[in-house]
């Protein structure tokens, strides 16, 4: 199992946001600030299989390009 975080612009938000949903992916929608002109970012969770990986990069880069993403390996995930 692996956490993609996506980092976007607030106008790639939704797109983004409803691409991954609509394939099926459960997405955190976080409001976040961050960068040089301290520009709206809009942070995602995505909690994915390991062969999912590439699925989700590829929708995401096509509705937000130049967003940021980074892969974490989680050792455990439970829905409480």
């Amino acid at each position: 199992m692996k956490l993609i975080v996506f980092v976007t612009e607030d106008a790639h938000a939704d797109p983004s946001v409803d691409t991954l949903v609509e394939q099926g992916f459960r997405v955190t929608r976080l409001a976040t600030t961050g960068g040089f002109l301290r520009r709206g970012n809009t942070t995602l969770l995505v909690g994915v299989e390991d062969t999912q990986v590439e699925r989700a990069f590829d929708l995401v880069k096509k509705v937000a390009p130049g967003a940021l993403a980074l892969t974490m390996d989680l050792e455990r995930y439970e829905r409480l």
